[in-house]
């Protein structure tokens, strides 16, 4: 008998928010309600929830047909064209904005919606951690993936459960040259980092476990920038990480987020901001833009489905709702407050080479015939 195998989609769209970048309303969030519900009773799909951080509207839906499965894209594609109409009628600001491409082609990879995908086959129990973004770049992970899956320091069991000991294997995107190579650690663990410390081109895409080959993680690297030509907005990246059982712990995956870091984005794309950890009623963007936010939900794997109450209802924790983070919440509007001192000068806002696709070009083409030899 072939095992269960079962498949975590995790898309999402900026089609359109409440007051500029700030945050998706209701009106929004009843369509994509309304879809997934009927998928459900379709049989298209076995379970769903709708959230969002910050813009961005986000479609968890749990399967049995495999990623990049042209039914369940074209599933997302149709529920984030009807939200970007609606949005038009109510005239939100950035209304469709992730939209890059007007046919579906089978697939979103491409026309702008971020997306994870995970196939599994099922443990004994599954947890799992998908982990949402705002105002930030694809290379926003790399850190925290780093920490949960090849530190120590954070990940106890890399040391003391024989089940994680032999360690993981990272594929890394050169989202520049558009290739890829997959690195082990600990044993390459310094050209690991040598390579994923330059989160502007380099960004951890899956993970596995080096000894049997089980996937443990994957993350969304799409560029709209890339796709666009031009700046259209951050990546604002998705993640599904596994948890528990010869895989790190869920604490061991949450710990890296105890504190704020630096992230590419905030306001305009243009900026390095903290990253600040919060629950989803927190999930909007307010100070310049930010402070770049992420969510983390948490919920079981079971016969195809998200677990669910006895309603029926899938049972999905808010897991930065937590005074636990409140020290990272904190360090974030510190940090905030001390680069906004800064203002438009370096290292507030980001290098030059992170500034093309950004209105920057204009200004230099404005100015270029005023420029003299020196």
């Amino acid at each position: 008998m072939m095992p269960r195998k079962t498949t975590i989609s995790l898309i999402k769209c900026d089609v359109g928010s409440l007051a500029g970048h700030h945050v998706v309303p209701e009106p929004l969030f009843n369509i994509a309600g309304k879809n997934l519900k009927k998928a459900k009773e379709d049989g298209l799909i076995s379970s769903c929830h709708v959230f969002n951080v910050g813009d961005d509207l986000q479609l968890l839906m749990v399967h049995e047909r495999g990623e990049s499965n042209p039914e369940i894209h074209k599933l997302a594609w149709d529920t984030f064209q009807e939200a970007a109409e609606k949005a038009l009628k109510l005239k939100l600001y950035g209304a469709g904005q992730d939209l890059l491409k007007t046919a579906f082609s089978g697939n979103v990879r491409g026309m702008g919606p971020g997306v994870a995908e995970m196939e599994i086959e099922e443990r004994g129990s599954d947890p799992v951690v998908v982990f949402a973004a705002d105002k930030t770049s694809t290379g926003a992970f790399n850190l925290p993936l780093f920490r949960i899956f090849a530190d120590p320091m954070n990940t106890a069991g890399l040391v003391i459960d024989p089940g994680v000991a032999g360690g993981f294997k990272f594929e890394v995107l050169d989202t520049v040259e558009n290739k890829c190579v997959v690195l082990r650690c600990p044993e390459e663990m310094y050209e690991l980092v040598g390579l994923i410390g330059t989160v502007g081109r380099y960004m951890i895409s899956r993970i596995w476990r080096a000894r049997d080959g089980l996937i443990c993680a994957v993350g969304s690297v799409t560029k709209l920038s890339k796709i666009a030509g031009k700046y259209v907005g951050k990546d604002d990246p998705v993640m599904i990480v596994r948890a528990q059982r010869g895989l790190p712990a869920l604490g061991e995956i949450l710990v890296p987020f105890m504190h704020s870091y630096l992230v590419a984005g905030w306001m305009r794309g243009s900026h390095w901001g903290p990253l600040m950890p919060v629950g989803v009623k927190n999930a909007k963007c307010t100070v310049f833009d930010g402070p770049p936010r992420i969510v983390a939900l948490g919920f079981q794997v079971a016969n195809g489905k998200i677990a669910s109450d006895d309603d029926g209802k899938p049972m999905v924790a808010d897991l930065f709702d937590d005074p636990a983070f409140d020290m990272a919440r904190r360090e974030a509007v510190e940090y905030a407050s001390m680069l906004r001192r800064m203002g438009e000068f370096e290292p507030a806002r980001l290098g030059v080479g992170q500034m093309e696709y950004t209105t920057l070009p204009q200004i230099l083409e404005r100015l270029k015939e005023r420029f003299k030899p020196a």
